[in-house]
């Protein structure tokens, strides 16, 4: 059994999410296709790899992840497929994939493989769902293109520590309106080790809790999600937009029981 996801900036009104489910399924009858989402901004590389950082290792070993986020080919983005940690990864080389993976990839090949249409604007219909299902059917990769050293490299901003404040930023808003930080629970530790601290956005203190119940119906709170990373909540309330929060906002986490915004 074959599992294949699919990400994309697609949305849902068109045809693209069929046509590429059709695509593997003419080839591969009793194909598994997941959908991550087909919601991702328009060419934005910072939401799709939000999403699927936190979404492809849920999946078994050797499941094939279709990118479909700013996949044409260029020079400087050639298609690609890459494995590591089991799974294999085919998009565009536009540096979404060093900020997926957290290792060094296993394998990188250049996409040789000749798509199935004499158009070049749906590649992950007519050239990636080919490579993918001929990987499931047991194709090695050296077969579909030539090796590559590296992949292009993108890095977020990270966190900054000045002994006494972790300056942290807003990296994603769920459709809950929590609000996501670039700041981890580990890093959070490694710089304020057990000394109380706060957590503060546009001059707010944030109480840091386990759970949104832990506050009342509409309070606000902080407290570090299931992907280990912080996020500003509000218990059964929209925290984002009652706050104005928006992407690449500051966040402080300042020892103890100072504000600063």
């Amino acid at each position: 059994m074959s599992i294949i996801t699919l990400l994309s900036d697609w949305g849902l009104t068109d045809h693209y999410v069929a046509s590429v489910k059709g695509a593997i399924l003419s080839r591969i009858p009793d194909a598994v296709i997941v959908d991550i989402s087909h919601n991702i901004r328009l060419f934005d590389i910072k939401h799709a790899s939000f999403v699927m950082r936190n979404a492809w290792r849920s999946f078994p070993d050797g499941t094939i992840h279709i990118i479909g986020v700013d996949s044409i080919e260029s020079d400087k983005h050639p298609h690609v497929i890459v494995k590591s940690e089991g799974h294999y990864f085919i998009g565009a080389d536009t540096g979404l994939l060093s900020i997926i993976l957290d290792e060094k990839p296993e394998k990188i090949i250049s996409i040789s493989v000749n798509q199935d249409s004499g158009y070049f604007t749906f590649p992950s219909r007519d050239r990636f769902v080919k490579v993918a299902t001929l990987l499931a059917k047991g194709t090695a990769m050296d077969e579909l293109g030539e090796p590559l050293q590296s992949l292009n490299i993108k890095t977020l901003m990270q966190p900054d520590f000045d002994g006494k404040t972790i300056y942290g930023r807003v990296t994603h808003i769920d459709n809950y309106e929590n609000v996501f930080l670039n700041v981890s629970e580990r890093y959070v530790n490694e710089c304020m080790g057990k000394k109380p601290y706060q957590v503060s956005c546009k001059k707010r203190l944030y109480p840091l809790v386990k759970a949104y119940g832990d506050v009342k119906e509409g309070m606000h709170c902080a407290l570090f999600a299931s992907n280990g990373f912080l996020q500003l909540a509000m218990n059964r309330g929209k925290i984002a937009s009652i706050e104005g929060i928006t992407i690449d906002k500051e966040v402080f986490i300042i020892l103890g029981d100072g504000e600063q915004g």
